[in-house]
Parts: C-alpha cells; structure tokens; sequence
C-alpha cells in the first residue's frame, strides 16, 4: 500500500487549500523513476438546484534517489444556482537534492488562488534543509525548516490588500505502517512571518487507511488549517476538512 499512483474519489465534507501537503504526494518506488496520475472530473446535476462541478488534478514526479521533481496541479471548481461554492486553484513545483543518507535540500515554486477565501493570487518561493529523523521502514518522521518569500494579492476591491513577505515554513511529517493493511500519515506546518511571529499559519493533515482487498482501501482524511490574520475579516480564521473515500492502487 506504500508504493503506488492512484486514483481517488472522495466524499467531501468542506474544502480549503491553504497549505498544500506535498508529503502526501511523495511516492517511493524502488525502480520506477517516473510516476504520475491525471484525473478530470464534470459533473452536472439538476434537481431542485442546478449544480456544476469541475474537479482536475495531475501530479507528475520523477526520481532517481538523488534528484526528485515534483509537479502538482490542482484545480476544483463548484457552482451551485449560479453561486460558487468552491473555486480555486494551486500549482506546485518541487525539487530535492539528496545531500546524505539523512539531509535533503529542498526548493519550490508555488501559485494559487481560492476564489473563497478571497485570495486572488499567492505566489510563493522557499529553500531549505530536510532532515530525515527515522532509519526504521516503518515509521518514518522528517523535519523541514524553510524560509520563503510571500506575495500576496486579495480579491476583495475594498480591501485591495497586497503582501511582501518573508515566512519561515517548518514542518513535522511521519508515515507509520504499523501493519500491513494500515497507513498513517500525517504533516503539520507553521508558518510565521518572520518580522511578526503573532502573524501566523498552521496547518495539520493526517491521513488513514485502512486496506479492505488487495489494491482497495479506505481512506479517511482531516485536514485542519489556521491563519492569524486572513486576508479579510469576513473570512474565518479556522478551517477543516474531513474527507472519506475509497482509494484503488495499482
């Protein structure tokens, strides 16, 4: 259940993207350099409301136990009755360098906008070390300690905000397999600014699953995500996500 590319249907309670879990988007492979999934989904129903949904997501990774490259795209976009629910954005670039058995040097690009928490764009640059805390094939734990540049524009006309910042990007990530039909993995990120630490993010996504037949699965996901000081007032400061599904591997 470790190695694989897939394809995932999601029931979906809420949605956010804020802190994009790249972790969870790791494949190891023992020989296979290149690895990738692309789904697209549409979805048009007519009921008492009239709702469209337009959902696509690839991710592309090539890896040779030295370098790795990782590219995610992921656009989701929900209309109901003319009103969206969900309409946003995120592009993803990232590169590792292995430097020792235990030390990564990382680097990514990163774009997005979510239409919902009135963020017109946010692009985001970051460099820094990976540390791999864990020899055991079990239970595996890294520590990332990043720095990053922030741009930031909102949506809002009246609020007509826009942000130069320098963040710092830590995070906690494990995959545990305490046996053989059950995974968990899970990362935590916190994000200050660097000339405020009160100006913060955090975020924290655990995923479950639990393998029901061979290449089948349950998956059952929390992700949980706080910003001291969005982008508006109107928006909240706390957001989650609990999502359930099934999850084929091959």
């Amino acid at each position: 259940m470790r190695y694989f590319t897939y394809l995932l249907f999601f029931v979906s309670m809420t949605s956010l993207s804020q802190v994009i879990n790249v972790e969870t988007l790791r494949k190891a492979t023992d020989s296979a350099k290149w690895t990738g999934s692309v789904s697209l989904d549409l979805s048009l129903i007519k009921n008492t409301n009239d709702i469209f949904r337009v959902a696509n997501k690839a991710h592309v990774q090539y890896n040779d136990h030295t370098n790795l490259w990782l590219l995610v795209n992921d656009l989701n976009f929900q209309k109901i009755e003319g009103n969206s629910l969900v309409n946003r954005g995120t592009q993803h670039l990232r590169y590792n360098r292995r430097l020792s058995p235990r030390i990564k040097w990382e680097a990514f690009a990163q774009a997005q906008y979510d239409a919902i928490s009135e963020i017109d764009f946010r692009g985001l640059l970051g460099t820094g070390p990976r540390f791999k805390l864990s020899e055991h094939e079990n239970y595996r734990f890294y520590l990332g300690t990043l720095l990053m540049y922030e741009y930031e524009k909102a949506s809002n006309v009246i609020e007509n905000r826009k942000q130069n910042d320098v963040r710092g990007s830590a995070y906690l990530s494990f995959s545990m397999y305490p046996t053989e039909n059950i995974s968990v993995i899970g990362t935590t990120y916190y994000q200050p600014k660097i000339d405020a630490f009160s100006d913060y993010r955090f975020s924290s996504n655990t995923s479950l699953l639990f393998e029901i037949f061979k290449d089948l699965a349950f998956k059952t996901n929390f992700n949980y995500f706080y910003d001291a000081f969005p982008v508006s007032a109107a928006i909240p400061k706390t957001q989650f996500e609990l999502t359930n599904g099934l999850l084929y591997t091959f």
